[in-house]
């Protein structure tokens, strides 16, 4: 199952704070996607939703965040144009590469996929490029409000409806789209492409998934939507066009998760930012979250460090219950530790050694429960309990342990 989305805040390219979600696999990431929503819509579109489900299954984790004044993000709307949601993109862009990976693959629905398109070549990292209903000529979003452009040209800015909801569109934003080729973006982008289209695509026609398709260079593919609509509202052909895109961009992405550089010899944990408590846990090439439960101010993104702190109990006893079983040619099918953590009072626990934990305080309790599941006599079971208890993660546990602090300046 896919993980629930890291509520994320980033800078936009004009000053407004920008919501996005992170839609992270629950393994390792084998890298990253940006999605681009289609005009006046937002991150949380059912088709966006789908793509970014999906796309996790493959190990492919997914940002999506509204444009400036779409959505959960701040800032004027009417203040934007075709240039400053490139700009947004690119801020994207820069917050993936900084706190976790620059995105391999770029999507974009509608008017977002030309936006994607336009963008493509400034991100060099990334090697493949999808697009939804996407637009040939971006001129083409004016027919949403076709019947206000006069007033547009003469007034300076009209309000306008644009599914159901009231939008300020000015002369600046129609100048602007003037501004941009998509085609020549097209060809210059070095990247593979892979274009959907409904041929019955009543706001963007069919005709300009083949005018970007005849731009692009190999590789490239085109997949037809058939009688989906354009919104992709019918969650089918979410679903579908969802699996289509993981399925396709698996062959121009790493085949398994990527291996950076190991920042360090130990393990490195630092603030994300976002939230009160979330940090980036990263050990060797793997990276993990860990946060604290909503009811005490977290994110509830990752374990917490207690959480964490039993993690590491229960998968050396495993480890070390199974290097045991092997070693003694013991026929064990599995092992299962379940380790509950909790603080009682010293004086309360019968099984305390005086010589570590002094009477009159609270201290950690950790209870470990086992299941050895194979044809086993019962001195057996009673020597792999024997042999847990060996566990060099337990041993560091119970014994006391010294922690040098120090500080290092960048």
């Amino acid at each position: 199952m896919p993980g629930k989305p890291i509520k994320l805040t980033f800078d936009g390219a004009h000053g407004a704070k920008l919501a996005a979600r992170l839609d992270l696999p629950s393994g390792a990431v084998r890298a990253y996607a940006l999605f681009a929503h289609c005009f006046t819509c937002s991150k949380d579109l059912i088709a966006a939703r789908k793509i970014a489900e999906a796309l996790t299954l493959q190990g492919i984790g997914v940002l999506r965040f509204d444009f400036t004044g779409l959505g959960g993000s701040g800032g004027d709307f009417a203040s934007t144009n075709f240039t400053s949601n490139l700009d947004d993109l690119g801020r994207a862009v820069e917050f993936l590469r900084a706190e976790y990976d620059a995105p391999k693959l770029l999507i974009g629905h509608s008017l977002g996929g030309a936006a994607i398109l336009a963008m493509a070549e400034r991100v060099p990292e990334a090697t493949a490029v999808a697009t939804i209903g996407a637009p040939a000529d971006i001129g083409h979003v004016t027919h949403n409000f076709a019947d206000h452009l006069e007033e547009i040209k003469t007034k300076g800015a009209a309000e306008v409806s644009l599914g159901g909801r009231p939008f300020v569109i000015k002369r600046q934003f129609v100048d602007d789209l003037g501004k941009h080729d998509i085609a020549q973006a097209t060809r210059e982008m070095g990247k593979a492409l892979l274009v959907l289209h409904a041929p019955r695509d009543e706001t963007v026609g069919i005709e300009n998934a083949g005018k970007i398709f005849d731009a692009a260079k190999h590789p490239k593919s085109f997949v037809s939507l058939d009688d989906a609509d354009h919104l992709l509202r019918e969650p089918a052909d979410a679903s579908y066009v969802a699996s289509v895109i993981a399925a396709w961009a698996g062959r121009y992405l790493p085949r398994d998760a990527e291996t950076p550089v190991k920042p360090s010899d130990g393990v490195v944990v630092r603030e994300t930012g976002q939230g009160k408590f979330q940090c980036m846990v990263m050990a060797g090439h793997h990276r993990m979250m860990a946060d604290e439960p909503e009811n005490v101010g977290g994110l509830d993104s990752g374990p917490s460090p207690y959480d964490f702190l039993s993690a590491a109990l229960g998968s050396c006893t495993v480890m070390t219950v199974r290097m045991y079983a092997d070693h003694k040619n013991i026929t064990l099918d599995a092992v299962r530790a379940e380790i509950l953590h909790d603080k009682i009072h010293a004086d309360d626990c019968a099984e305390c050694d005086d010589a570590h934990h002094q009477k009159g305080g609270k201290i950690d309790r950790f209870e470990r429960r086992l299941t050895f599941i194979g044809d086993l006599d019962a001195d057996t079971r009673v020597k792999l309990l024997a042999i847990a208890n060996k566990c060099p993660v337990h041993r560091t546990l119970e014994a006391t342990s010294l922690i040098e602090t120090n500080e290092v300046r960048d």
